[in-house]
């Protein structure tokens, strides 16, 4: 699919994991999206992960994140540029952009496990682990 859509795969037949297409169609691009942090609808992602937090436990994961969202292989193919459901937002320029080696990977060639491909705000809470991995470019 093109740019701009949701790609969500069942991962070890337990976990959907959420990822936001980037590149042209027939491109393996995409975005996995291994944490977030609350804006709104807390109290709905409490019910859905079964954990009354306010802490990054509840969306530092992948999986946490589908689960929190209500995220199916349904959404698979989802425009995330048009309103109502599951979109996309313009938020603040972080001022700083964390980069480390991707996460869970290790069956891969050496060269993608050791890529910069993961990245996160720095000084956010809502970093999955491990952190220790991620530094400033």
């Amino acid at each position: 699919m093109n740019g701009g859509h949701a790609y969500v795969y069942l991962c070890y037949g337990l976990h959907n994991m959420l990822n936001v297409v980037t590149d042209i169609k027939g491109n393996g691009d995409a975005v996995l999206d291994r944490s977030c942090g609350p804006i709104n609808g807390l109290e709905t992602i409490q019910r859905r992960r079964n954990l009354k937090s306010e802490k990054p436990v509840l969306l530092t994961g992948p999986g946490k994140v589908g689960q929190a969202l209500g995220i199916s292989t349904e959404w698979s193919n989802h425009p995330l540029f048009t309103p109502g459901g599951l979109e996309l937002l313009d938020g603040p320029e972080p001022e700083k952009i964390l980069v480390g080696p991707r996460v869970g990977i290790e069956y891969a060639s050496p060269e993608h496990v050791n890529a910069l491909w993961r990245f996160a705000i720095a000084g956010s809470p809502w970093i999955s682990a491990p952190t220790n991995t991620l530094q400033l470019p």
